[in-house]
């Protein structure tokens, strides 16, 4: 791609990202696994099944990323004595990050991962991930930035802990840089209210970032917000997921169950498709001629009527099927004569009367 195109589109494998094209959906993980491979493994097969475009995870090197000090964001664990040890036991080995990527790729679906360190971006840099998603604590992260812009890979943005002028002005810095990065609004709430969700702050960063994919990062753990914004315009849809609403972890209320997960995406293509087939009712109408008269209604007689008799108010009724003469004809059949015997439930026309 040229680097017009890199920098008004995003492309992640075969995926292009933007206007025009169908939102991206990413099915969020993040710590849902609680430290099993083997779960790992599985959500990335119902994100599959689910019709995800991409399944993300997070991933955590406690010694690199961390210290014992580190508070909990919520204080949920009961076998972790702190966030740090919390961290460890959510940790995987270089070589099972790649198999997880490996196996994504096996099931045809995209493999990210957020690095919360430089030996995590590391990590993932070795094992070839196409693009890099940035959480919204460590947008702040200059240390970590600079180390992925290097990379020159696409970036993803939350603003989940940013206001807008801060990932505003982020995001043309990348863009000045020759870097492809798209921007998702963020309310970093688990769960989200719909008071806060806050799909306004989509149109700020539309106006300012022109040409940028923009997309929301959503924590509600409902599908609607993602596809109401989806039908506004966001390119990118990310969401949290879990195999079960009583699984154990922080991000499980915020999450959508794989029912949740699939209504999404069929409700983002139905949303999506809306957007981008505006309707002529005119010309729609022409292709409902059948239904007008089917559901319209015309004038009948209420009874047999014989040649030269005429017509009163009472036999005549505006029924079901359409086709004939609309009830403003009403006044030119009343009061006169019928030209030709009229049989009940005749459709009437202007030639039936003297």
């Amino acid at each position: 791609m040229g680097g017009h195109v890199r920098l008004r589109f995003m492309q992640i494998n075969d995926k292009i990202i933007g206007s025009g094209h169908p939102p991206f959906i990413i099915a969020e993980v993040a710590q849902s696994h609680d430290g099993s491979l083997g779960l790992a493994f599985s959500f990335i097969d119902m994100a599959k099944e689910c019709g995800a475009d991409a399944v993300k995870f997070q991933t955590h090197i406690a010694s690199a990323e961390s210290t014992p000090a580190e508070p909990w964001r919520t204080p949920f664990s009961r076998q972790d004595a702190s966030r740090y040890d919390y961290w460890k036991r959510m940790e995987f080995t270089r070589e099972q990050w790649r198999a997880l990527k490996e196996y994504a790729d096996s099931r045809d679906i995209i493999f990210l991962s957020s690095p919360f360190s430089i030996e995590a971006c590391q990590w993932l840099e070795d094992i070839d991930i196409p693009a890099w998603k940035i959480s919204s604590g460590e947008v702040h992260n200059l240390e970590l930035l600079q180390w992925v812009l290097e990379t020159r890979k696409p970036v993803i943005l939350s603003s989940g802990l940013s206001t807008p002028t801060e990932t505003i002005t982020l995001a043309r810095s990348i863009r000045s840089q020759g870097v492809s990065v798209a921007v998702l609004h963020c309310t970093a709430l688990y769960p989200t209210p719909a008071e806060a969700v806050g799909l306004n702050l989509m149109d700020t960063f539309y106006h300012a970032l022109h040409g940028i994919p923009i997309g929301l990062s959503d924590h509600s753990g409902v599908p609607y917000p993602g596809i109401v914004a989806s039908y506004l315009g966001a390119s990118i849809i990310e969401v949290h997921f879990t195999l079960h609403p009583r699984m154990y972890g922080p991000d499980v209320p915020a999450s959508l169950t794989p029912e949740g997960l699939s209504a999404l995406v069929a409700g983002v293509r139905f949303a999506w498709r809306m957007r981008h087939h505006t309707v002529d009712k005119v010309q729609q109408l022409g292709t409902l001629a059948h239904e007008r008269v089917i559901f319209g209604r015309s004038l009948y007689t209420t009874r047999a009527i014989a040649v030269g008799e005429e017509i009163t108010p009472r036999d005549v009724a505006y029924k079901k099927p359409g086709g004939g003469l609309a009830y403003e004809h009403l006044e030119s059949i009343v009061g006169r004569r019928a030209r030709q015997p009229l049989s009940n439930h005749h459709a009437l026309s202007l030639d039936d009367v003297l």
